[in-house]
């Protein structure tokens, strides 16, 4: 059996496909690069969506629906955030979530993840929460009741490319174990808050804010090279590198690369992504001659939401805004199958009988 059940198929969906050797992410058979030039986030929930919570989806219409849901989580706001009080981001996000009702539909709880987030991240600052704007789209609200303050065309730009690369990729952790709980007839509130819990593991969507540490870490060393082949000598992990599924060809990188290209100054951070890949190279070499440890998409991802103000602490929220898209849609497209997800286990323990 596959150790972690790499290559074992657990679903079958007509959402999106992984071309892992030739580097592309395909959505209802349109590529990442596509999504990002002409349906951007909430075109691509409308991809994702479409059949699910009705026909013929658009982007306007979808736009529309989640800003209108943002205001209805705002005015919900008193029902759940004094319990939040004195409680880490992650903890905060769990009780919020817990409050959402099970009648809940799958606009609603994107539109509250997305008020969650800047909420909670202001009041840890002792910041009173900013009211969203329904004419915005997520990208550009979400910065807006972050901030206080309209955010840059660029910067909004760049945090819409990443909720759009990032919506969908396939069965991730939590995607999986959205659909297990989908299976068992419960709500998509509980598939969200089941996805939440998964996700906060560091080998999954907490792994931006260490990785964005490694960058500070290395960037503050004098000799890099032996630095990084000290830390492969004594087994530690270098967090951005390594994926289960791309071999440094990850499109949601590049997507992510380019628009951060297009804000100019943050350039020079790039330049030293660039080194630093290189870095690890040659240490991996020599610490286990003939394997790789090609970056993954989290230089990217820790790097743009670096760019746009996003505070570190908060990476795995905001990553959470955009990947909730994608626990939606197969929780909605596992309801559909009217299926319980039941696999077996395969005995190892001790002699019976």
């Amino acid at each position: 059996m596959a150790s972690g059940l790499d290559g074992v198929v657990a679903a079958e969906t007509i959402l999106s496909h992984t071309d892992r050797s030739n580097g592309m992410v395909w959505v209802r058979g349109h590529d990442l690069p596509d999504l990002v030039a002409y349906y951007g986030f909430e075109g691509t929930i409308a991809l994702l969506w479409d059949g699910f919570v009705g026909e013929g989806l658009t982007r306007a219409g979808i736009t529309a629906a989640l800003g209108q849901a943002r205001v209805i989580a705002f005015d919900a706001m008193p029902g759940w955030l004094p319990n939040t009080v004195g409680r880490t981001l992650f903890e905060g996000m769990r009780i919020a979530l817990a409050a959402q009702p099970d009648t809940a539909d799958a606009a609603s709880l994107i539109g509250a993840i997305t008020v969650i987030v800047p909420v909670l991240v202001r009041q840890a600052s002792g910041l009173p929460p900013v009211p969203p704007d329904p004419a915005l789209s997520t990208a550009a609200d979400l910065l807006q009741m972050l901030h206080a303050t309209p955010p840059g065309a660029e910067n909004a730009a760049a945090l819409d490319t990443y909720f759009t690369v990032m919506a969908e990729s396939g069965l991730s952790a939590s995607v999986f174990t959205a659909r297990v709980v989908a299976s068992t007839r419960a709500s998509l509130a509980a598939s969200v808050m089941g996805a939440w819990c998964t996700f906060t593991g560091v080998l999954h969507g907490a792994a931006p804010g260490p990785t964005l540490d490694l960058l500070d870490a290395a960037e503050a060393q004098t000799d890099l090279e032996c630095w990084l082949e000290a830390k492969l000598r004594a087994g530690e992990r270098l967090m951005g590198f390594g994926h289960r599924v791309f071999a440094g060809n990850d499109p949601r990188a590049q997507a992510m690369r380019r628009s951060m290209d297009a804000m100019g100054p943050y350039a020079g951070r790039l330049a030293f992504a660039d080194r630093l890949e290189k870095a690890v190279a040659v240490a991996i070499d020599r610490v286990k001659p003939g394997r790789t440890l090609p970056p993954n998409v989290e230089i990217m991802a820790a790097l743009l939401l670096d760019a746009v103000d996003i505070p570190r602490e908060a990476f795995t929220l905001v990553f959470a805004v955009g990947r909730s898209a994608g626990w939606l849609a197969h929780a909605m497209e596992q309801q559909k199958t009217g299926r319980m997800i039941r696999p077996v286990s395969a005995y190892v323990g001790p002699p019976i009988g």
